[in-house]
């Protein structure tokens, strides 16, 4: 593989993948084992055939690095454990050369997406007292999950957070392509 199509060729393959963790998501809420775990496969393996173990072993480390970002949100109880293993398998995909656009991009589509559906909702007022909120509770509690503002409360915003992956894994194709 030339080195155009690898910077090229393992985004996209890590935004396909994050499209349809999406998919699942936004039909079912979920995030299936059998998306995450091939996916995590196909990373490992693509990147050992056309990179040998070394590339191999800085993918799996890109994986664990994201998983291990998206983790303490999770710990926390601001996401799901399928958005910890699509991020992984994405990282795993992307490689080590790609995470930081794709952590720092997805956080931005995330914060874009979670402000529309506020303003969508008509709650844009609420959500930002409980960001304050959030922000008072895990100075004092750590990583504990609010008892009210978390996603096991039916009653909060939910954002699909695949779709934010999603959105961080095409930007970051797109600044590689542009």
């Amino acid at each position: 593989m030339t080195p155009f199509q690898s910077e090229l060729t393992y985004p996209a393959i890590a935004t396909a993948c994050a499209i349809v963790g999406s998919v699942f998501d936004v039909k079912s809420r979920r995030i299936p084992n059998i998306v995450t775990f091939p996916a995590f496969l196909i990373g490992l393996l693509l990147h050992l055939g056309f990179g040998g173990w070394r590339q191999m072993l800085s993918s799996l480390a890109a994986g664990v690095i994201c998983g291990l970002v998206f983790l303490v949100f999770y710990l926390a109880g601001g996401m799901g454990a399928g958005d910890v293993k699509l991020i992984m398998a994405v990282g795993c995909i992307a490689g080590m050369q790609h995470i930081a656009y794709i952590l720092a991009l997805t956080a931005i589509a995330g914060g874009v997406m979670a402000v529309g559906l506020a303003l969508v909702r008509g709650k844009l007022q609420e959500t930002l007292l409980n960001v304050g909120e959030l922000f008072a509770h895990h100075r004092s509690k750590g990583l504990q999950p609010h008892p009210d503002l978390n996603i096991s409360n039916a009653q909060t915003l939910r954002l699909p957070y695949a779709l934010a992956i999603a959105g961080g894994c095409i930007l970051t194709l797109y600044f590689h392509v542009g």
